[in-house]
């Protein structure tokens, strides 16, 4: 009798004794993420770059996000704005109506511009769905790979688009992306990270932009990537970066 308990007493000291894996939820992958990518630096920082020929604002304002896009004519300035989900243009300052159609057509793409330049910020808003798919190695390394939804309800116009990221597990930063999108006949993007970059304490990156025309699903596209057949689109560079400190909420 007393030689099985001093054995079951090995056994539970060798069991405590063993590390056990670390076991992590989207979740957690996403806030460790948007903390070692600059965390509270997101909310009090006014932001400003130039992507394909046109200047690009982030501050907030009374609490509420303020996203900026100046498009120099060579007759005009147009000032796009949208606060707090709100769409205003401006032209040589002067407040103009556009077409229903039209307004959300822009502001879907001066919202898309400003989605991808601060990433992973954005991915706890609150429309936000996120479900871990496991662990993944993509050209050497090991990734948590994470499927991204949005609800309906504040999942604005592009709700039914699906994205994927792969965080790299020892930095936690996302260094490739794909999404499914459904605006001007869908698609899908796979995108690959380069050109890392800290502007006042936030990272940036440019992307390789793939594409990719074939049935299989977004969640896929790493597959594909590692195999070299996805076709490079476009890059997309961030230009005259500059990060200004401050409190502006």
């Amino acid at each position: 009798m007393r030689k099985a308990i001093v054995f079951i007493l090995i056994l539970l000291s060798v069991g405590c004794g063993e590390k056990r894996p670390e076991t992590l939820s989207a979740q957690a992958i996403v806030d460790r993420a948007i903390e070692a990518a600059g965390g509270d630096l997101y909310e009090g920082s006014r932001v400003r770059f130039t992507f394909r020929d046109r200047q690009y604002g982030y501050y907030r304002e009374n609490g509420q996000r303020v996203l900026m896009r100046i498009t120099p004519t060579d007759t005009a300035r147009i000032e796009d704005v949208l606060r707090g989900g709100t769409f205003e243009r401006k032209i040589d300052g002067q407040p103009v109506t556009l077409a229903d159609s039209t307004q959300k057509a822009v502001s879907e793409a001066v919202n898309s511009v400003h989605y991808f330049a601060y990433l992973p910020y954005g991915l706890n808003d609150a429309a936000v769905r996120k479900e871990y798919l496991g662990k993944v190695r993509l050209k050497g390394s090991e990734y948590h790979k994470v499927r991204v939804t949005f609800r309906e309800e504040g999942g604005g116009t592009d709700f039914e688009d699906v994205f994927v990221y792969w965080f790299h597990t020892g930095s936690f930063l996302p260094e490739y992306l794909a999404y499914e999108y459904h605006t001007n006949g869908g698609g899908k993007r796979f995108r690959e990270a380069y050109n890392e970059r800290r502007a006042g304490g936030i990272r940036f990156v440019d992307y390789k932009n793939y594409k990719y025309e074939g049935p299989l699903p977004v969640t896929a596209l790493d597959s594909l990537f590692e195999r070299g057949e996805l076709e490079l689109l476009s890059l997309i560079e961030l230009l005259d970066l500059e990060v200004i400190p401050g409190n502006y909420n």
